[in-house]
């Protein structure tokens, strides 16, 4: 395991390629982050269990038989944790399903570490409390018996429990919660949320929205609060509450 220290930004890297690691701890020290590499799934359970984390760099293609999906599904079903997954240029498949289960970004390999330290900056700034919308207090957004937090970033149901959601699951929502009754499509939400230009075939958008959906929709497969516009995008349908 290979740790650096300097501010408060802690970075996960979970990769069985020493090189890769190497070079991302060099590289995000020297930018000013701390950042634990490691090679494998129970390693970087050790350090979930020790250490708080801001964010986890997982590879999808791990030694021993470990399958960084599952593993995204492990952190997933305990922590909402940011995941960036580290894939291979091709494996479109598995980019898609780790966004189903959880993922907030992937990045292709090989990759520029530019573009690895613009990503995260973009996921952890985020996770940044969000600034005051419209809603009761100015703060919250009451619809269908939910209320969304902003200051806390917190989705609750009538009963008061907390619904844990993903960092881009969380935007999501709240972009379209703003604006109830608007269309957007798939390429301004993948700006607004992600920062980045929706890419050719990427599925980000209708990953993160079907998760969503699971989450606040009495029936996923028929959706009363967020629905599909054909060949354009998504619209929020539900009714603001004051």
């Amino acid at each position: 395991m290979v740790e650096s220290q300097n501010r408060n930004e802690h970075i996960l890297v979970v990769d069985d390629d020493s090189r890769i690691r190497q070079m991302l701890v060099h590289y995000f020290e020297d930018e000013g982050y701390r950042i634990t590499a490691v090679a494998g799934g129970q390693a970087m359970r050790d350090c979930l269990q020790k250490t708080p984390i801001d964010i986890i760099l997982l590879d999808l293609v791990l030694p021993g038989g470990e399958d960084g999906l599952a593993l995204a599904r492990e952190i997933r079903s305990r922590s909402d944790v940011p995941i960036i997954m580290l894939t291979g240029r091709d494996d479109v498949v598995d980019r898609i399903v780790g966004l189903e289960v959880g993922a907030d970004d992937y990045i292709a390999k090989p990759f520029h570490l530019r573009e690895v330290l613009a990503r995260l900056k973009t996921v952890l700034r985020r996770r940044q409390p969000a600034a005051p919308a419209h809603g009761a207090d100015g703060e919250t957004i009451d619809f269908e018996g939910w209320r969304l937090d902003l200051a806390r970033r917190q989705l609750v149901t009538a009963e008061g429990t907390d619904i844990m959601l993903t960092t881009g699951e969380f935007e999501m929502l709240a972009v379209l919660a703003r604006h109830p009754g608007r269309v957007f499509s798939r390429d301004v939400l993948m700006d607004l949320t992600h920062g980045r230009r929706l890419e050719a075939f990427d599925r980000t958008i209708d990953a993160q929205i079907a998760r969503l959906r699971k989450k606040v929709e009495r029936d996923p497969k028929n959706p009363s609060l967020i629905k599909s516009v054909r060949g354009v995008g998504y619209v929020f349908t539900g009714k603001p509450q004051a």
